[in-house]
């Protein structure tokens, strides 16, 4: 059995309920996806954080 994933917010230990899919087109080829794990109460702050940049590409629950 896997651990369940932690929220990727700064000093946060929650439990993720969301995946925040992002790339970054400087550095990374089109195909390529990373995620961050979110909680409920990060997953605004985040996705916000990735989208100002030109980064996110979409968010989907776990």
């Amino acid at each position: 059995m896997s651990e369940p994933a932690v929220c990727s917010a700064k000093g946060c230990r929650s439990a993720a309920s969301y995946a925040l899919i992002w790339n970054n087109p400087k550095i990374h080829a089109p195909e390529r996806e990373k995620i961050w794990a979110a909680c409920e109460e990060h997953r605004q702050y985040l996705a916000d954080f990735l989208d100002v940049r030109g980064f996110l590409r979409r968010v989907e629950r776990f």
